[in-house]
């Protein structure tokens, strides 16, 4: 008897990958996985089949025969292995394991699809963009993307979609179903996926992580759109001016600029917008809700980003530098606005009068001086003002409010610049002055306004009588000469002036007060004036001269009374014979005449 020396190894070996089967026919079947030999026919349609059952199989459905049915729920099936695998969904039995995470299926095919997983293997690739796919199922829905075919539409409005999950998903919207419930907070979902994601606010839980700066997200789309950060990917193209986006639904609000089209309205006002979190942040106008705090300061805002702006007056951080000067500003708009000081650029114009301006702000507040409109009203008087700041300026004439402070004297002041400009005098600092005479002034204002003084200038006039003036004040009292107004008066003799100055000088006649005194010979005068005209009597000084004989005199009035001896002017006259004096004492002791009174000549 001849016998095989047993070596472990089935007689029947493939050549091609090095399998080995019992018996010559099983290899005979095996080679045709790979010459694709497919020896099995179906005479109805001409499909081929490598396998027998296959055939068979194929034939049933040509007949539409289901003989085979499930005893449980009555389902019926055309082949008994169909009726098998069914029958598992009742029993829970699951035969097919995974060897690597011990997952199991009911199905042999699916365990083979699992595999891929830990293998890697995408045996079916698109041939237009070379994507490549676990399943060849998902390999034909991903080539709808190229074709456009989108074969399951919904009954109730038409929408069209690639795949049959996407369809039973849009139905919901219809149906209003949400079967999928969160056990934590009780929130519906319309898909189980949508569940899983949702439980990850409660978890906590971020399974997606970036590789390069380790942020991390609940969803993988999120990772996605997140690289792009890295990458500086912009997917998204605008057809109309060529502008592109990281995200597709931000391409779309954009497109919105270009078409005009705002979708989302305010119930209350009727106001429309592009972006529905626009439209909600809107409604708090409506509603007051401000639902964002300080935890410093507890000022509320509207919206989030807003706060996180705030905080910064806090923290004093200053995110953002000017490249040119190196200066830091906490928000961006000011590190732009404060850039086109160095460029010069004035975006903002006026089209009344061509004034241009480098913020929107200032050109909204200088259209007021056009439209006459003052919005900001004092509650108290009535006040109104082009802008907020001077109407809180204005009210701390009503509530003695001076929150700044000198650090040198203690003063205090209710705007800010006027303490900056009184701290001006302690130090000495004059830093404007003028071009013509050299004189410097603490302030700039009070420069132009000397210049006048150079050039003549006179912008106020009187609409009365015409006469103009350098200064607005000096305007202002010389209106009272003609309407009799003197809002200035003595609290002690009840004389009243037109000038607050001349109310000052008054008083000085009941305190006796003379503060301004002789350095010769120690006279004190109530008046600044009187001091310098008694000076002249010390230093000789006569700095008015007359134009015709060239004499001088030390006060200009006597130089004008000289004056009338060249010209022979007579304007003081008797009232009772008539006779005419060129100057007034010489008239009062004609008068005496008159009277019988006697002058007594000194």
């Amino acid at each position: 008897m001849n016998t095989k020396p047993d070596t472990g190894k089935l007689p029947n070996s493939c050549k091609v990958c090095g399998r080995s089967f019992s018996r010559k026919q099983y290899l005979e079947i095996h080679m045709r996985s790979h010459t694709g030999e497919k020896k099995f026919y179906c005479k109805i349609c001409d499909s081929s089949f490598e396998w027998k059952e296959y055939k068979l199989k194929h034939l049933q459905t040509h007949t539409e025969e289901k003989s085979y049915a499930c005893e449980v729920c009555g389902s019926s099936f055309k082949t008994k292995p169909s009726l098998v695998i069914h029958m598992r969904t009742h029993t829970g039995e699951k035969p097919y394991s995974c060897e690597i995470c011990g997952s199991s299926f009911t199905r042999k095919p699916d365990l083979v699809i699992h595999m891929r997983t830990h293998t890697g293997e995408k045996p079916y690739s698109c041939e237009v963009c070379g994507s490549s796919f676990t399943q060849k199922q998902h390999m034909n829905t991903h080539m709808r993307i190229h074709t456009g075919e989108k074969p399951y539409s919904c009954e109730i409005c038409g929408s069209s979609f690639e795949r049959k999950q996407k369809l039973l998903l849009h139905i919901r919207i219809h149906t209003g179903e949400n079967p999928y419930a969160c056990e934590v907070c009780g929130t519906s979902l319309t898909t189980k996926s949508s569940l899983v994601i949702h439980m990850r606010a409660h978890t906590g839980e971020k399974p997606y992580s970036c590789e390069i700066c380790g942020s991390a997200f609940t969803r993988k789309p999120d990772l996605v759109i997140h690289m792009r950060t890295h990458t500086g990917e912009k997917p998204y193209s605008c057809e109309v001016c060529g502008a592109s986006f990281t995200h597709k639904k931000t391409m779309l609000i954009h497109m919105r600029t270009h078409t005009g089209e705002k979708p989302y309205s305010c119930e209350i006002c009727g106001s429309s917008f592009t972006q529905k979190y626009t439209m909600l942040q809107h409604m708090r106008t409506h509603t007051e809700v401000k639902p964002y705090s300080c935890e410093v300061c507890g000022s509320s805002f509207r919206q989030k980003r807003n706060m996180f702006r705030h905080m910064r007056i806090h923290t004093g951080e200053k995110p953002y530098s000017c490249e040119i000067c190196g200066s830091s500003f906490a928000h961006k708009h000011h590190m732009l606005e404060h850039i086109r000081t160095h460029t010069g650029e004035k975006p903002y114009s006026c089209e009344i009068c061509s004034s241009a301006f480098t913020r929107k702000p200032d050109l909204v507040i200088h259209m007021r001086t056009h439209t006459g409109e003052k919005p900001h009203s004092c509650e108290v008087c009535g006040s109104s003002f082009t802008r907020k700041t001077h109407m809180i300026t204005h009210m701390r004439t009503h509530t003695r409010e001076k929150p700044y402070s000198c650090e040198v004297c203690g003063s205090s002041f209710t705007q800010k610049h006027t303490m900056l400009q009184h701290m001006q005098t302690h130090t000495g600092v004059k830093p404007y002055s003028c071009e013509v005479c050299g004189s410097s002034f603490t302030q700039k204002r009070n420069m132009f306004r000397h210049m006048r003084i150079h050039t003549g200038e006179k912008p106020y006039s009187c609409e009365i009588c015409g006469s103009s003036f350098a200064y607005k004040h000096h305007m202002l009292e010389h209106i009272r000469t003609h309407t009799g107004e003197k809002p200035y008066s003595c609290e002690i003799c009840t004389s009243a002036f037109t000038r607050k100055p001349d109310l000052v000088i008054h008083m000085r006649t009941h305190t006796g007060e003379k503060p301004h005194s002789c350095e010769v010979c120690g006279s004190s005068f109530t008046q600044k004036n009187h001091m310098i005209k008694h000076m002249r009597i010390h230093t000789g000084e006569k700095p008015y001269s007359c134009e015709i004989c060239g004499s001088s005199f030390t006060h200009k009035n006597t130089m004008l009374q000289h004056m009338r001896t060249h010209t022979g002017e007579k304007p003081y006259s008797c009232e009772v014979c008539g006779r005419s004096f060129t100057y007034k004492q010489t008239m009062v002791r004609h008068m005496k005449t008159h009277t019988g009174e006697k002058t007594i000549f000194m």
